[in-house]
């Protein structure tokens, strides 16, 4: 778990941005507490999303940005025709190899978004019919997006974990605080 984020301070607007997101992450990480590969890969809502799926899903996408950002391929390449299977844990990935690569990610995310020069910086968006022909956005776009996307798949979480088993977003949050 990525712990090394600071809080803002002082009008510190990426330490602010990365506290943001990494709170989002805790939602997801905390939905995740105390289950099994089973229980963790199931569906048990009217959606076919599983918690173990969420979790590979939002450390692609996140890793996709980046890359984006870097102008690098993404370490997962994905179309329409594959897309899907960021939401599908594959054979051999489990709750604990996905969680130690999003952190990675995380990592990488922090590293990036505080080396870079200005939150201003550019980059091209990819030529997908939802974004506009050549567009371009900038470093703080990418910052509040990944919070979006991060806090959208955290409140799936809790509906997932909540049909599982009953347990609220505020009772993970007391047995990850014990």
């Amino acid at each position: 778990m990525v712990t090394h984020v600071a809080t803002e301070t002082r009008g510190d607007e990426r330490g602010a941005l990365l506290a943001f997101l990494e709170e989002q992450r805790g939602g997801i990480r905390r939905a995740l507490l105390g289950l099994t590969e089973e229980q963790a890969r199931s569906r048990p809502s009217a959606s076919e999303l599983s918690l173990g799926g969420l979790l590979k899903h939002v450390a692609e996408v996140e890793q996709s940005w980046i890359a984006r950002a870097r102008q690098e391929p993404p370490a997962v390449p994905r179309d329409a025709s594959n897309f899907h299977e960021s939401f599908q844990p594959a054979e051999g990935e489990t709750v604990a190899s996905q969680l130690a690569y999003w952190e990675r990610v995380a990592a990488g995310t922090e590293e990036f978004i505080r080396a870079a020069p200005s939150l201003d910086d550019t980059f091209p968006l990819p030529p997908d019919p939802w974004f506009p022909p050549e567009g371009r956005v900038s470093l703080r776009w990418l910052c509040l997006h990944l919070i979006r996307e991060t806090a959208r798949h955290a409140g799936h979480a809790d509906i997932i974990r909540e049909s599982l088993d009953g347990r609220t977003a505020f009772e993970l949050v007391a047995l990850a605080r014990a």
